[in-house]
């Protein structure tokens, strides 16, 4: 079945932006009797099913939660094999990601990750740059409280030196503080595996996203299953706290 199979609202409502919580790969492997990389792996290409199904929807932005800042805590050899399947899909993705058009964003620290590793995404968001086409944001040893942490810092140290008055800080100051800060609002926000929490991700951001819950594992995700997603998006009201 194509990736835009699944039925889409009649009045043809996307959401500019999605961002996905993927989880369940070692569920998936676990089912299966296999180790916990095979699961990962299989999240690796669904991955691509999706943010080549995003392209075909027209979604304009779509956010990834590849690797939170509490997931230095799983095991050491996981850990390793996660960076291990980056290094694999940048190399690997980078020159459809150029020729589809498609900007490349890591949000997150990354920075602390590998000086190799670091050298790949900083060539691969500077080669996509002046892509004209859709966003992939990858977000990486990213939490949404240490940015919004972050986002506090810098406003009471621009108020500090008084480049901004104390009274200027406000929601949307905050918003301009954030990594996010140059793209579209969150629209939705779907998280894999039937687990329904946003687990430290983009919590400012989400604060008006639709958020849904669906019990597929994300090695199971693919293009059918982000379109029923966005068909669900469409028949929902969105009042933003009106009538």
């Amino acid at each position: 079945m194509a990736a835009n199979a699944a039925p889409l609202p009649a009045d043809g409502v996307l959401p500019r932006h999605v961002a996905i919580i993927m989880d369940g790969n070692g569920r998936w492997a676990k089912k299966r009797f296999l180790p916990r990389i095979a699961g990962h792996r299989q999240g690796v290409e669904a991955v691509r099913r999706v943010s080549r199904a995003a392209r075909q929807l027209g979604i304009e932005v779509l956010t990834l939660y590849a690797f939170s800042s509490e997931n230095w805590r799983r095991p050491e050899d996981e850990v390793r094999d996660l960076m291990g399947l980056l290094r694999h899909f940048l190399a690997s993705e980078l020159d459809e990601l150029i020729s589809e058009g498609v900007k490349l964003k890591v949000i997150g620290e990354f920075r602390r990750l590998s000086p190799d590793l670091v050298e790949m995404i900083d060539q691969a968001m500077a080669r996509t740059a002046a892509s004209p086409g859709p966003t992939l944001v990858i977000a990486l040893n990213y939490g949404a409280q240490a940015e919004i942490a972050a986002a506090a810092r810098h406003l009471a140290s621009e108020a500090a030196a008084g480049r901004i008055a104390i009274e200027a800080i406000d929601e949307k100051a905050i918003d301009n503080a954030l990594e996010t800060r140059d793209l579209p609002p969150l629209d939705l926000l779907i998280r894999t595996s039937g687990e329904q929490r946003l687990s430290n991700f983009l919590l400012w951001q989400a604060a008006y996203a639709e958020l849904l819950f669906v019990d597929t594992l994300w090695p199971d995700f693919d293009g059918d299953t982000l379109a029923e997603a966005i068909g669900q998006f469409g028949r929902r009201q969105r009042r933003f706290g009106g009538l």
